[in-house]
């Protein structure tokens, strides 16, 4: 699973520009379950269990990350960008990019610091002080190799420190891992898998393929912010790595099904994996649009623990991967009892 995880998170796919995954994930299932693209591009699959289900159940995962995207070319020959999805500018400055389709490599850059006030130096610059420079030194040169609405991402190698992984885009590439695993080893029971487009700016795929799959239950696989760093106070870590999957019962689009959220922790003691939920109200995920799709449905999300997420380093731990693995896997199961 975990060089599904590398590949995934070393493929590039900024939101609305999610086709280099898609086809990722599509040379892996296919022939392993039945599967449609919808048209704003999210992929349904079906795949047959070794049980009927009496339950239409659904698990996704988005496969969108955040990036930039290009709004304007400057006379030098750099770029002016703005952000895909929610990025603190603080991770910005000085990393490295790769531009559009033929992924030119670039550095976001900025004012020198010797010409910034001194109020300037105190906060991080905002992204429309920003630039990317990418070697052009005239617009014309820049023109040759770069249009308008032409996509940035980071750039970002797949690395491991000790027992923790450290990549761009885990969020969410870690959930698009474990269903395909799940594919491949077929579900017990019949189940729909659901890889979402555009979650990053808005949950809008996840609207329109539940909408779609009209699910009785959907378990949405993300990854979560974890702020368990030197300085934070017990309730202001969120969730911390290496002490297993997150299951939330409240985040900012999202007030989770209680029998789903006490299921999944009774689910975890009797695998004996460890599960924590999160000390702050914070984020969202796809469960925001999928809980009122039609007329409702019944739905929970399963986290990994992320630290820096939507940034360049996005860490996670290993063994937090493997065990959100075994509680999905688990979960899932279960729901078909109740």
């Amino acid at each position: 699973m975990k060089e599904l995880l590398r590949e995934l998170c070393l493929t590039d796919g900024v939101s609305g520009d999610e086709s280099a995954v898609r086809d990722y994930i599509i040379s892996k299932i296919k022939g392993r379950c039945d599967y449609n693209i919808d048209p704003l591009g999210s992929l349904i699959c079906f795949c047959k269990g070794k049980k009927e289900a009496d339950k239409k159940v659904m698990i996704c995962a988005h496969m969108d990350e955040v990036g930039f995207i290009v709004t304007y070319i400057n006379d030098d020959g750099t770029l002016c960008f703005a952000p895909v999805g929610g990025i603190n500018t603080g991770v910005v400055l000085g990393r490295q990019v790769k531009i559009g389709k033929n992924k030119l490599s670039g550095v976001v850059g900025s004012t020198a610091v010797h010409n910034l006030s001194k109020e300037q130096r105190e906060k991080a610059p905002e992204f429309d002080s920003m630039y990317i420079d990418f070697g052009a030194s005239t617009k014309e040169e820049a023109e040759k190799y770069v249009s308008l609405g032409d996509n940035i991402y980071f750039d970002s190698e797949y690395t491991y420190m000790g027992c923790e992984i450290k990549a761009k885009a885990i969020d969410d590439r870690a959930g698009c891992a474990m269903m395909i695993r799940m594919i491949l080893e077929q579900p017990e029971y019949d189940t729909y898998f659901v890889f979402n487009v555009q979650e990053e700016i808005g949950l809008r795929g996840s609207g329109a393929s539940a909408f779609t799959v009209a699910p009785d239950y959907a378990i949405v696989l993300e990854s979560t912010t974890a702020a368990d760093i030197d300085g934070a106070s017990d309730a202001k870590k969120v969730c911390c790595l290496g002490k297993g999957p997150v299951v939330s019962f409240m985040d900012r689009s999202t007030l989770y099904n209680k029998e789903l959220y006490k299921l999944a922790f009774d689910t975890a003691s009797e695998i004996s994996v460890p599960c924590q939920t999160k000390t702050m109200i914070a984020g969202g995920n796809d469960a925001g649009a999928i809980h009122t799709s039609r007329g409702g449905v019944k739905t929970i999300a399963v986290s990994v623990p992320c630290r820096y997420l939507h940034s360049a380093s996005c860490v996670i731990n290993a063994s937090d991967f493997d065990a959100s693995y075994s509680l999905v896997k688990a979960l899932s199961e279960r729901i078909h009892e109740l």
